[in-house]
């Protein structure tokens, strides 16, 4: 069934770098906007991610510079950093392992259920975990590179492909936010433009922490949106196979 409301979420999601500091967005927008971005498709359900809601005026007034003095976080009413958090791969894939668990409980697991023990007890630790040899990097080129010369198999490697990984979750998340906040009657401004390593000591985060994007949020104006939308034509950019 053709969506007009979705369609009309879309076309209106647009980056607007000037909003309207007279308005303020209501904490339960970005609350429902939060929820649902927690809800967004991530990797092998690992969300390797944390958002980090600044509100305060004192905060917000130190991410201004960090942001490169752009005008949307200057004038936004709330900063929303999406945070990827590769470094808690184990954590996440323990808590995993403990719904599963609990979902067995005192039964027999099935064939699903005792994949999903081994997905995240032997596959999760093989995938994520390193070490300063890089002896876990080597096993998993040679099983990736092994393993593909006979069969189709994702070839998972080093710190970058990891990194790949958990990049595109978080995104995922941020892209439902902005979207949810066009629902609700404001606007975003996605920021990569960033001195992610001063926000990085501001938020306080750990070495393993990397900012995916800073998202400002507001009322947007008309003079925040510089110019049309602009996109290559369809058949440019889509191939039917």
């Amino acid at each position: 069934m053709y969506s007009t409301e979705y369609d009309h979420v879309v076309n209106n999601r647009r980056s607007n770098r000037r909003f309207d500091t007279s308005i303020n967005v209501p904490d339960e927008v970005i609350t429902r906007s939060l929820e649902r971005a927690i809800k967004s498709p991530n990797s092998s359900n690992m969300q390797l991610w944390e958002f980090y809601w600044i509100k305060s005026n004192e905060v917000k007034q130190k991410m201004h510079p960090l942001c490169l003095n752009q005008s949307a976080a200057k004038t936004a009413d709330h900063l929303i950093v999406f945070v990827v958090r590769k470094d808690l791969w184990s954590i996440r894939a323990k808590w995993n392992l403990e719904k599963i668990k609990h979902a067995i409980g005192n039964n027999t697991p099935n064939k699903m259920q005792k994949r999903a023990l081994q997905y995240y007890g032997k596959l999760m630790p093989l995938i994520y975990r390193n070490d300063p040899f890089g002896i876990n990097t080597l096993i998993r080129m040679i099983i990736s590179h092994g393993a593909g010369l006979f069969k189709p198999f994702m070839r998972m490697n080093g710190k970058a492909d990891q990194r790949v990984v958990a990049h595109k979750s978080c995104a995922l998340a941020a892209q439902t936010f902005m979207l949810s906040i066009t629902a609700e009657g404001y606007d975003t401004c996605p920021m990569e433009g960033t001195d992610t390593i001063r926000i990085r000591k501001l938020l306080n985060l750990p070495y393993g922490a990397e900012i995916n994007m800073v998202i400002a949020v507001g009322k947007g104006t008309a003079d925040g949106i510089y110019n049309e939308r602009m996109r290559l034509p369809f058949e440019e950019v889509v191939y039917t196979l």
